[in-house]
């Protein structure tokens, strides 16, 4: 909670972002969701540089799990893949710091800005919740796979269903002989 003159604001109403803003700057590397470091240092409202710096003062807090560097491989791929301008180019002159989201949540222990702290909690809060709608969909994935495997083979089944029907409709059109009390 911020104190603003005599009312306080929650942190989370100061600084709240739209999550596509958010959810925009997540990639895939190396089978991970990712941040890079302009992005994360855009979103805590600091130089690149200086993220850099803070993590490099406490490089013991993120491990290769929590947090890489670009090999330069990745990197030019990265940047071709983007298509990036020319603008953008000029601050990427260096392989990224990508983070992964417990590298994202250790970063509120170095950067101990307020600001920092409570994008940091919007972008934790995302990654749960994408985790969340990821698990919901593998089980609809999974179980639509299982109707699918019922499902294959049943052509044959519903074909010979029809050829009964048909058989059945055809018999009804031929005249029967009427049954019954006869004058």
């Amino acid at each position: 909670m911020w104190n603003l003159d005599s009312y306080t604001i929650p942190m989370s109403e100061l600084i709240k972002m739209p999550e596509e803003a958010i959810v925009s700057k997540i990639y895939e590397i190396r089978g991970e969701k990712v941040m890079l470091d302009r992005d994360l240092a855009k979103l805590y409202g600091v130089e690149t540089k200086r993220l850099k710096e803070a993590v490099r003062r406490n490089v013991k807090r993120f491990p290769t799990d929590f947090m890489f560097e670009m090999s330069a491989k990745e990197f030019e791929n990265w940047r071709t893949q983007f298509a990036t301008s020319n603008a953008e180019k000029m601050s990427l002159r260096y392989a990224p710091f990508c983070f992964t989201e417990q590298g994202v949540a250790q970063l509120s222990s170095v950067l101990n800005s307020d600001r920092a702290i409570a994008v940091n909690i919007q972008i934790i809060r995302l990654f749960t919740k994408m985790r969340k709608l990821l698990l919901t969909h593998k089980g609809l994935l999974l179980e639509m796979e299982e109707i699918r495997k019922k499902v294959s083979g049943q052509d044959e089944k519903i074909e010979l269903i029809f050829d009964y029907l048909k058989q059945f409709i055809n018999e009804q059109e031929t005249p029967r002989m009427k049954i019954g009390f006869k004058s």
